[in-house]
């Protein structure tokens, strides 16, 4: 669906104006979307986030800063998604040996194994939200990694 039709806008200040719009009402889109995915494992996208951050990290741990370092969205606040993991028993928070002012963060076996059943669903979402060939999702990805910069 274009996106004049999505959010019942004619025409726009600029193709600039419009790109920006694209860019915003798509991410929406699929954050809406992968919360519906995520919902019957009572679990934010936010949260899956900082899972992933975990398991790429472990078995080392990790600070809490370095997780909000790696977040996508940087206006999450990562503490408390930590909390929330480990009153789930996703998460685990033990004070650093070597520096007591720091607090490490590692994923338990249970975030492992939640992570792992999802890994499949998230694979086929992705297959199925991104509705393109192998071909144009490469250009997408190297379009938007030179929008950043």
């Amino acid at each position: 669906m274009k996106i004049e039709e999505a959010i019942k806008q004619k025409t726009f200040k600029s193709p600039y104006n419009k790109a920006v719009v694209n860019l915003l009402y798509t991410q929406s889109y699929l954050v809406t979307h992968q919360s519906k995915l995520f919902k019957p494992y009572e679990l934010s996208p936010e949260q899956y986030n900082v899972l992933r951050i975990l398991r790429g990290h472990y078995p080392d741990p990790i600070t809490v800063s370095s997780i909000q370092d790696r977040m996508l969205n940087k206006m999450s606040n990562a503490s408390r998604l930590v909390e929330k993991l480990k009153q789930k028993g996703f998460a685990e928070r033990k004070e650093c040996p070597a520096d007591r002012r720091q607090v490490d963060i590692t994923i338990t076996q249970k975030g492992l194994a939640l992570l792992e059943l999802l890994d499949e669903e998230i694979k086929t979402f992705n297959d199925r939200v991104i509705n393109l060939s192998e071909e144009e999702v490469n250009q997408l990805n190297d379009l938007l990694d030179k929008l950043r910069g």
